[in-house]
């Protein structure tokens, strides 16, 4: 997308299910992403929007869950997701301290989109996740403002940049430079051709782990740079999986759950200052907020058909972590603290990544 160099370009191709048309969450109908890209010397940060439809999703919630692999992170709204089992705002990723300012930004678009929060029917249930950028950006600074929320929020697109934009600004992976990826996968079922779509806000991993498609590429370029290159992982990952499979809550948590094999394939061994947080919805089934005279029907897939979305999503998890790296750009941000970029470094060294 916008004619970036992704994994697909370097020979390398994961998994063995189809791509959707882009190759990224939006494949999935409806989707869309927006960015703020916030970089200038101390300043390595911004947001990422994902609209999860086009209409009004407060009015039109959807099906979804919220899984944690390992759990040093921050998130606002998981808990009524899980408890509720749908989504009704749209999906904000930030810095970790920014959660709090981008929260009550979302709140206030909400409430502008509908008056009767908090006055004829509840409240609304925020959706943030995050990750530590404070390596690359001064995280103290809170540079991140409403305005930059709500241009996340307003501006998105089935077309959106990758690497280092928006909330992945500040991010590392795999000790180089990471930030945001995405991918997808088509499954052929008997009943339909259906999508899973996922993006990622990668800030996590030690380079010598790293593997591209089971290559040690990362012990490679660790060789290659320097025995002394500065490794700790305590940083996090967010994955946002979005699909129009028709199902239930508990069968998505059981999908989203998966993501975590294609995770591990690119070398993650999920350290303890790392955290992992899923958060997935499925656009099959619009829940009405009003109570309807007519009972509710949600259609789902058989378990049997479970597999193929077991193996869908952890592709399009595994592609996207790398479509993270591939896509991202070196930056030199706080006090002089700086990460290279992955492409740049497997030109110098001239590092073969594919098969």
């Amino acid at each position: 997308m916008f004619n970036q160099k992704r994994i697909r370009d370097y020979g390398v191709e994961i998994g063995r299910l189809e791509t959707g048309l882009q190759n990224a969450i939006t494949d999935v109908k409806g989707v869309t992403v927006g960015h703020v890209t916030l970089s200038e010397k101390n300043m390595q940060t911004g947001v990422t929007a994902i609209l999860p439809h086009q209409g009004n999703i407060f009015k039109e919630k959807l099906i979804a869950s919220s899984q944690v692999i390992n759990g040093f992170g921050k998130t606002m709204g998981t808990i009524q997701m899980m408890e509720l089992g749908t989504l009704e705002t749209p999906i904000l990723l930030t810095n970790t301290l920014s959660v709090g300012l981008t929260a009550d930004t979302l709140i206030d678009y909400m409430l502008e989109k509908n008056p009767e929060i908090g006055r004829t029917t509840g409240t609304v249930n925020p959706i943030i996740g995050e990750c530590n950028d404070m390596f690359l950006n001064d995280v103290r600074a809170k540079f991140v403002k409403p305005e930059h929320v709500l241009q996340a929020l307003e501006n998105t697109s089935s077309e959106f940049e990758e690497g280092t934009v928006g909330a992945g600004t500040g991010m590392l992976c795999y000790s180089l430079k990471g930030g945001i990826g995405s991918a997808s996968r088509m499954m052929e079922m008997n009943h339909g051709k259906y999508t899973i779509g996922v993006l990622v806000l990668s800030n996590f991993g030690i380079l010598s782990d790293l593997l591209v498609k089971g290559k040690a590429v990362g012990q490679e370029l660790k060789e290659a740079i320097l025995e002394s290159y500065k490794e700790e992982d305590k940083g996090s990952i967010m994955i946002i999986v979005a699909t129009d499979l028709p199902v239930s809550e508990r069968q998505l948590n059981r999908i989203i759950k998966r993501s975590v094999t294609g995770l591990s394939r690119t070398g993650s061994i999920i350290t303890n200052g790392s955290g992992e947080v899923i958060i997935g919805f499925s656009t099959a089934t619009k829940i009405p907020h009003e109570k309807e005279e007519h009972l509710l029907v949600i259609p789902q897939i058989h378990e049997e058909d479970m597999d193929l979305a077991f193996r869908a999503v952890g592709e399009a998890t595994e592609e996207a972590v790398l479509n993270s790296l591939v896509t991202a750009e070196a930056v030199i941000g706080r006090d002089g603290n700086e990460r290279p970029a992955f492409k740049d470094l497997i030109q110098k060294f001239d590092i073969n990544i594919a098969d």
